[in-house]
């Protein structure tokens, strides 16, 4: 049997910490990522996106912008991109867009935070 089997047993959780104004997926109870954000009037601007180390290659970041798109979404915030792979996952999914405000990030230039 493959080692990576322990994998289907492991919890991630997406909450909105705003104590820190970042949304944060832990898994098992450890953070394994983060989006900081910006809140203003009806706006929300996504910063930046990281997923530490040991936690890259299993999706977590997209997941953790599907959730920031889907909270803002939900509260009527309209987005303001300035993260480089929130706008590499925005132009991937068109769907999206329609709360797509401004995008700041860097099409080029800053590398967008690699896939995981």
């Amino acid at each position: 049997m493959p080692d990576n089997w322990h994998h289907c047993s492991v919890t991630l959780t997406i909450v909105d910490d705003e104590g820190t104004s970042r949304y944060e997926a832990r898994e098992d109870g450890e953070l394994a990522g983060f989006i900081d954000y910006i809140v203003k009037r009806d706006r929300i601007a996504l910063i930046h996106t990281e997923t530490l180390a040991r936690y890259q290659g299993r999706g977590i970041a997209e997941r953790l912008v599907r959730f920031a798109l889907g909270d803002a979404r939900r509260r009527s915030l309209r987005v303001i991109v300035k993260c480089p792979y929130v706008r590499a996952f925005v132009e991937r999914h068109p769907e999206m867009q329609d709360i797509i405000v401004g995008m700041d990030a860097p099409a080029n230039g800053e590398a967008p935070t690699p896939p995981v």
